[in-house]
């Protein structure tokens, strides 16, 4: 009796991304299959697994590729802007819970990312500092909030906004109220 084939794994969304922007890429600069698979080290049968988002890239593996195409890595992870609207409803955070949500990534020269981050009264939140070059956007939504670098903090308020390199010591500091803050870090993509 002859085994039964083994079950497909499905194609992981982010595997199939990264695959087509490697194919698209590749096909952009007018390279085969084999001459890419040459200029980065790999088999034709890896290349052709990681183009058809079957394969798992390694960082070196993804590192190899963007060399070959002449292209910053980041290229290959960037997810393209979605068309329509994007909506994250809110949810709710347990008492004297700080939480941390991701609400979306986009990428274009630098990388931003964009989090939600609520904290209770009377915390205090060590900021750790992020990738050289970073810049920490806040815009407070609610509450009061004494925060920025450990050398310059700034008193905040429902609206206002604060720009600091995030790259250096920082923290959150909350008084008497909660407080809801909208952060977007910008990191450059390293070439």
């Amino acid at each position: 009796m002859t085994p039964p084939p083994p079950a497909r794994q499905p194609v992981s969304s982010t595997a199939a991304a990264v695959g087509a922007k490697i194919r698209l890429r590749r096909q952009q600069r007018g390279m085969s299959a084999a001459e890419m698979a040459r200029r980065a080290g790999l088999s034709k049968a890896t290349l052709s697994q990681l183009e058809s988002g079957k394969g798992n890239p390694t960082i070196d593996t993804l590192d190899a590729i963007a060399i070959a195409l002449r292209i910053p890595i980041a290229d290959l992870l960037a997810r393209d802007a979605d068309t329509g609207p994007v909506y994250r409803p809110a949810t709710e955070a347990e008492p004297g819970e700080v939480t941390r949500e991701l609400l979306r990534r986009i990428s274009s020269g630098n990388s931003l990312e964009i989090w939600r981050l609520r904290i209770q009264p009377e915390t205090e939140l060590a900021g750790v500092p992020h990738a050289t070059g970073t810049i920490e956007h806040l815009l407070i939504s609610s509450g009061s909030v004494t925060a920025g670098p450990v050398d310059a903090p700034q008193d905040l308020g429902p609206g206002d906004m604060l720009a600091f390199a995030g790259d250096a010591p920082h923290f959150y500091r909350t008084g008497a109220e909660p407080v809801d803050i909208t952060v977007v870090f910008a990191s450059p993509i390293i070439t």
